[in-house]
C-alpha cells in the first residue's frame, strides 16, 4: 500500500498489529525477552494507521517531545534508517524507550485515532526503530558539534544522566560520566529485568554515547570517592549534572522486616541482574533458593510486577502479589498486569501485612495479613484501602519482597550540604532549568521527583542539558541543524 496515497478513512480501518510474544508457558521458565518485536511488514503496517494530523498532539506527550508524526512517516515509506536518524535527534535510547515507557498514559495516551479506534502502537514503533538500527548493523549517531573547550561532570549513568549528556556533547562538550558501580546504565541494568529489557540492549545504546566522545568512568562513589565541590574546584569541570536516581528503598515499619528472607525489591532485582541469578547454573545465584517456595511481592507498582515475575523465574511455586487497595487503583501498567496474570503470578488485592513471622532461628516463615475494603479516596485519588476487623490470617511464605518505593541516598548531600534538599531528601531545582541551589551544579531524574518513569527522567535529563549549556555559552542550534 503506498503511504502517499492512502487516505485517512482507509488509514483509520487497519487495525492495531499486535507484536509476537512468547509463550506464557515457556517464558515463565526462561529470562528471555517476553515480547518479540514487530516484523517490518507489521511496523509499516502500524505507521500506516497514524493520519499525520496538522496539530500532532503526541508529540506534546512525550516528555523529551521525539517527533512522532515525522519519525512514524518514514516508517510508513519504508524509510527505516531515516526513521531512526529522525528520533535520534530528541531521544538517544529509542530501543530502551520503546520497551520500557508507559505510552499508554503518555504520548498514545493522546493519539487523535484512540479517541475511536485503539491509538497509533507508537511504543512498539519507536522500539521497532532501535532494534532495527542494531539489527542491521548501520549506526546513526547523533553529529557532535566543534569541541567548545568546556568540560561536564555527569554523576549517575541512568536515564536522566544519559540524556542529558547526549545533549551535552552533541553541543560540543566535554563529558565525562561517572557511575558507583561497577556496570554502567543505572536503574536500566539493575533494576529491570533480562526478560523485560535485555542487559545487551542496554550495553549498545552505551556505545553510541562512547562513539560520540562521551566517557564513562565506574566504581566512582560521588560523595564518598570524591565530591561535588573536588569535581569543580580540583577536576576543573565547568558544570556538573547529578542523576543518581532514588536508590534507598522504603520498607513499612512493621514488626519482622528483619528477619532472613525479608528484602526490598532493589536489592532482590540488583542481586538477579548484576550478579546474574537469572543465568543460573551458569552463575552461582546470589539469592535465595525459590525453587518450590512461596514468594510474597508487598506493592502493586511496575517494580512490584518485575519483581514477582522473576521469582517465578526463578522456580517459586507460588508467587503472590499483595495489594491493599484492589487492582483498578495498582500503578503498575496494564500489560504488565496481563503478562503477570498470564505466568501463573497470584494476586492477593485488599490486603495488607501486619507483621512478619519467623521461626527460632530468625527464619521468615510467613506475614500475618488483614483484609481491607475500600474506603473514600485519599490524597492520590485513589480510595483508601480501610481494615476489616477479625480478617487477620497467616499467609505461609519462604521469602518477602518489600515494593513500596524508594527515597534518595543522602551521601551527596551529606558532603555538600549547600545543595539544598526537601523534606523528603529530594534535591530542589527551579524547574525550568534543573539547576540546583549551588552555582553551576544541575540535578534531574528520580533525584528530585521521586521514584518515576525512565521517559520523565530523561525529559529532565534534556532540560538540564539546555540549562547548561545555554551557561556555558554554547551555541543554541538545533541538532538536526548540524
Amino acid at each position: 500500500m503506498d503511504a502517499r496515497k492512502i487516505t485517512a478513512k482507509e488509514r483509520m480501518a487497519i487495525p492495531r498489529q499486535k507484536m509476537p510474544a512468547q509463550d506464557p508457558q515457556e517464558r515463565v521458565g526462561n529470562f528471555q525477552e517476553v515480547n518479540l518485536g514487530l516484523t517490518p511488514e507489521q511496523a509499516q503496517q502500524e505507521a500506516l494507521r497514524c493520519i499525520q494530523c496538522k496539530d500532532p498532539v503526541c508529540i506534546e506527550g512525550c516528555p523529551v517531545n521525539i517527533k512522532i508524526d515525522q519519525f512514524i512517516k518514514l516508517i510508513a515509506e519504508g524509510d527505516f534508517m531515516g526513521a531512526v536518524r529522525k528520533i535520534k535527534e530528541d531521544n538517544v535510547l529509542p530501543s530502551i524507550c520503546g520497551r520500557v515507557c508507559p505510552q499508554e498514559d503518555q504520548c498514545e495516551k493522546v493519539c487523535v485515532i484512540g479517541k475511536k479506534h485503539e491509538p497509533v502502537a507508537i511504543g512498539n514503533l519507536e522500539r521497532f526503530v532501535g532494534d532495527y538500527e542494531r539489527q542491521s548493523g548501520q549506526k546513526a549517531d547523533p553529529k557532535v558539534a566543534p569541541s567548545t573547550g568546556k568540560k561536564v561532570a555527569v554523576v549517575g549513568s541512568g536515564p536522566a544522566s544519559l540524556s542529558c549528556a547526549n545533549d551535552l556533547a552533541q553541543f560540543g562538550h566535554k563529558v565525562v560520566i561517572f557511575e558507583a558501580l561497577h556496570e554502567l546504565g543505572g536503574v536500566l541494568m539493575y533494576g529491570i529485568p533480562e526478560f523485560r529489557l535485555p542487559k545487551e540492549i542496554v550495553r549498545e545504546e552505551l556505545d553510541g554515547l562512547r562513539r560520540m566522545g562521551i566517557e564513562f568512568r565506574t566504581d566512582v562513589v560521588v560523595g564518598r570517592t570524591i565530591t561535588i565541590d573536588e569535581l569543580m574546584e580540583e577536576d576543573g569541570f565547568d558544570a556538573v549534572f547529578i542523576g543518581v536516581g532514588a536508590g534507598l528503598p522504603w520498607f513499612m515499619g512493621i514488626p519482622g522486616e528483619n528477619l532472613v528472607g525479608v528484602l526490598s525489591a532493589n536489592e532482590f532485582l540488583t542481586r538477579v541482574n548484576l550478579m546474574k541469578a537469572y543465568d543460573f547454573p551458569n552463575n552461582d545465584t546470589p539469592v535465595f533458593d525459590c525453587k518450590g517456595k512461596s514468594v510474597a511481592i508487598f506493592g502493586g507498582g511496575n517494580t512490584a510486577m518485575d519483581a514477582v515475575r522473576t521469582a517465578k523465574r526463578l522456580g517459586a511455586e507460588h508467587a503472590y502479589i499483595v495489594y491493599r487497595r484492589s487492582e483498578k487503583e495498582m500503578p503498575a501498567r496494564e500489560e504488565e498486569i496481563h503478562n503477570a496474570k498470564e505466568e501463573g503470578i497470584e494476586f492477593l488485592l485488599l490486603t495488607t501485612p501486619l507483621e512478619f513471622v519467623g521461626d527460632d532461628q530468625a527464619w521468615l516463615t510467613g506475614a500475618k495479613c488483614q483484609k481491607m475494603e475500600l474506603g473514600a479516596p485519599d490524597d492520590s485519588g485513589r480510595r483508601r484501602p480501610v481494615p476489616i476487623e477479625g480478617s487477620e490470617y497467616i499467609l505461609p511464605i519462604d521469602m518477602a519482597i518489600i515494593s513500596i518505593g524508594n527515597g534518595s541516598n543522602p551521601l551527596i548531600h551529606q558532603t555538600t550540604p549547600d545543595i539544598e534538599v526537601s523534606k523528603r531528601e529530594t534535591i530542589v531545582v527551579d524547574v525550568n532549568t534543573m539547576q540546583t541551589s549551588k552555582e553551576g551544579v544541575y540535578a534531574g531524574g528520580d533525584i528530585v521527583t521521586g521514584g518515576a518513569t525512565v521517559i520523565l527522567a530523561m525529559g529532565a535529563g534534556r532540560t538540564a542539558a539546555a540549562a547548561i549549556n545555554k551557561q556555558l555559552g554554547g551555541t543554541a542550534q538545533h541538532f538536526d541543524e548540524w
